[in-house]
């Protein structure tokens, strides 16, 4: 049964989420669902789907407010939910993840829960709390859940234990090699990360995913992304953090091997632009730079196998 309006909820949006609606004409059509369906706890539904997932995608900030996505693993039941308004992780650090970072106490974090295979999405945000370096607490923000739209269907397994590290050291640059444009170019699938510093002093962090027919990010020979924005949900809680923070940090994974390409740089939405002729279905354009990217060889244990309409 679907929950009653909530009207004396207070709206979850942001100006940069409300500039974003305003410019399609939907603040109006948005604030009930804002109201209703962005939750301060996770619903029973959500605290029993992120105990089955053998990884998880985060948003994090460093030191220096550069953002970061990432994916970690564990095996199904490394997260669970002791009552709805906490999440619990059993995930030790990780020094290579340029992420970690930005997971001590007290930091904002962002958490995608996805199921590839059934193409089941839900995303929250909130607070870490730690107290040692092989777990942490999530206090809920924010709680909701995401259409499967754009979700390749995929089928993971582990190929060694999560808790065995890869020996292979990160590659840091500033610049795409070919190596990197590879991956972009071949890519269905990445996920990006952005945040805003809230006017009640609370950071906001997001992570999100992306994806489309492979090849659907374009690198231009000066490096920079361009990214379509498809129809979606509305409510446009990363391009609305862009317009308010022009900061995003995108991971790229490679299926087939595990490796990891992340990248964090500066972000320009594109509300109208010539170029979005030549993206199908786009509704608007923004334009990645990476500032600082960085290649994790074998950093997942889990390899993906495609699903039938790939």
């Amino acid at each position: 049964m679907l929950e009653q309006p909530k009207q004396d909820a207070a709206s979850p949006w942001h100006e940069g989420e409300l500039a974003m609606q305003r410019s399609v004409g939907v603040v109006e059509r948005m604030d009930g669902p804002g109201r209703n369906f962005v939750r301060r706890a996770m619903p029973e539904q959500h605290r029993a789907f992120f105990p089955m997932l053998p990884f998880i995608v985060l948003g994090a900030v460093d030191t220096r407010r550069d953002v970061w996505a990432t994916v970690r693993s564990g095996q199904p039941g490394f997260m669970s939910s002791p009552d709805p308004a906490v999440l619990d992780i059993s995930l030790p650090r990780d020094p290579a993840d340029p992420a970690d970072a930005g997971m001590e106490d007290g930091n904002a974090i962002a958490m995608l829960g996805i199921q590839l295979e059934t193409r089941r999405r839900n995303r929250l945000n909130g607070v870490i709390r730690r107290a040692g370096a092989d777990a942490f607490q999530v206090g809920v923000g924010q709680s909701f859940g995401n259409c499967p739209q754009y979700i390749q269907l995929r089928s993971a397994a582990f190929v060694r234990d999560p808790d065995v590290l890869t020996a292979v050291r990160p590659a840091h640059s500033d610049q795409l090699d070919d190596r990197a444009r590879r991956i972009i170019e071949g890519a269905d699938t990445f996920f990006v990360a952005s945040f805003v510093d809230r006017d009640n002093g609370e950071r906001q962090v997001d992570v999100s995913h992306r994806g489309g027919h492979a090849g659907f990010v374009r690198v231009g020979a000066d490096g920079v992304l361009t990214v379509p924005d498809f129809p979606g949900n509305r409510f446009f809680n990363t391009l609305g953090n862009f317009l308010v923070n022009p900061k995003a940090g995108l991971v790229f994974v490679d299926f087939e091997t595990g490796d990891l390409l992340q990248m964090t740089g500066r972000v320009e939405v594109l509300l109208s632009s010539p170029e979005m002729a030549s993206f199908q279905r786009a509704e608007r354009l923004w334009r990645f730079t990476p500032e600082h990217i960085v290649f994790r060889q074998d950093a997942l244990p889990l390899r993906w196998r495609p699903g039938p309409d790939l």
